[in-house]
């Protein structure tokens, strides 16, 4: 009896330290979550870099090779010219578009929209007669707007940008300074956790850093191939079925595979800027692009565009990305992001996954002898 008391006694102790342990872990990441996330990103900024690293490594003249700190800056510059040949491909087609809208035809709108506007007043009386019959929608929504809009939340924007700037300027740098001995050292990041983990749990920790590693790098390839894939389908459908045209097409459509990587907002703003700068392109730019449909036939078409997009986003892209690349099963994601999405909002439901992959593989790892932890982590 004794015996079965001490051993319970053990067991409630283990339980005590594990969440005593989780809770204080839990703690410091938080206190200290902007040096983790830099530290998070120079990681995958690393992992993409690595195959550059090896590949500016191999070439030798006479048994000399390139040195580390050589190929880690090489590394680092061809991963920024990349993304910056990109960007100078993609972002004056978006430059062109905003271009195009700005210099937009004021009263074509009137014309576009005066004869649906009226009708829907119209319907709108006829189904509330409590709205009066002098009553407009634009007018109303106007209304709201001029109510919303104040110098101070001007001034309170001026300041968020000049400090969203100042921070952004603060973890890029943060971020390349970090990458540069991550990418040079490719065992550096495993190696600083590693001494502070005591010997008995070495093997343990180093499992779970190989899985972690992996896992995070599939999800964030992953992550890519969506972006690619959801703004190749709306690309297609805005060019041949809605007739935007080329270069309207393609620009709309990278935008929303952008605003896509947002979990469940993101796809809804991307739709409404879709629909939006398209309808502003067809009718307010006076442009020859658009199919030559009505007004509200055009309006459905480009929401069933960008309906079957997420549809096939939601059936097909995000259940192989999310569930295969993580190993993770769609419901636990679900819930996952509305509880990010609670505590830190989009940002938290941006960095969701990659954060659960984290706790999810220490937990399995170091935790798998309690039931609940071991029924979630539990590989299929």
């Amino acid at each position: 009896m004794e015996e079965n008391s001490t051993k319970y006694r053990e067991l409630l102790a283990k339980y005590i330290i594990a969440i005593i342990t989780l809770a204080l872990v839990g703690t410091f990441c938080w206190h200290f979550r902007s040096i983790l996330l830099y530290i998070i990103m120079a990681a995958v900024m690393a992992m993409i870099a690595h195959p550059i690293f090896k590949l500016y490594k191999r070439p030798h003249i006479k048994q000399h090779h390139l040195p580390d700190w050589a190929a880690s800056a090489l590394s680092l510059l061809t991963v920024f010219a990349l993304v910056i040949l990109l960007a100078t491909n993609i972002f004056p087609v978006i430059s062109s578009v905003a271009n195009d809208v700005s210099k937009a035809n004021i009263e074509n709108i009137s014309k576009a929209v005066s004869v649906p506007l009226a009708d829907f007043n119209a319907n709108l009386v006829r189904n509330f007669p409590k709205l009066g019959y002098g009553f407009k929608v634009e007018s109303f929504i106007l209304e709201e707007v001029q109510k919303l809009i104040n110098v101070d939340m001007f001034s309170s924007m001026i300041g968020s940008v000049a400090s969203f700037i100042a921070n952004l300027a603060i973890a890029l740098f943060a971020v390349i300074f970090i990458s540069f001995f991550f990418i040079k050292k490719p065992g550096l990041a495993s190696s600083i956790v590693l001494a502070f983990v005591p010997s008995k749990y070495e093997e343990q920790v180093r499992r779970s850093l190989s899985e972690i590693a992996s896992l995070v790098s599939r999800y964030f390839v992953g992550l890519i191939c969506e972006v690619i894939g959801v703004s190749l389908v709306n690309f297609l459908g805005l060019l041949i079925v809605a007739r935007m045209g080329f270069r309207y097409s393609i620009g709309i459509a990278f935008l929303t595979g952008i605003l896509n990587i947002v979990p469940y907002v993101g796809p809804l703003i991307g739709g409404v800027i879709g629909v939006s700068l398209s309808l502003i392109i067809k009718y307010v730019c006076a442009t020859s692009f658009g199919l030559g449909v009505g007004f509200l036939p055009f309006v459905a078409i480009l929401i069933g565009i960008f309906v079957f997009t997420q549809m096939i986003d939601n059936y097909l892209f995000q259940p192989f990305i999310y569930s295969n690349s993580v190993k993770v099963h769609p419901l636990e994601i679900f819930i996952v992001f509305l509880f990010a999405g609670q505590i830190s909002g989009m940002f938290g439901m941006l960095v969701a996954i990659p954060f659960y992959t984290v706790v999810r593989t220490i937990a399995r790892e170091f935790f798998g002898y309690i039931k609940p932890v071991r029924a979630l982590t539990e590989k299929e």
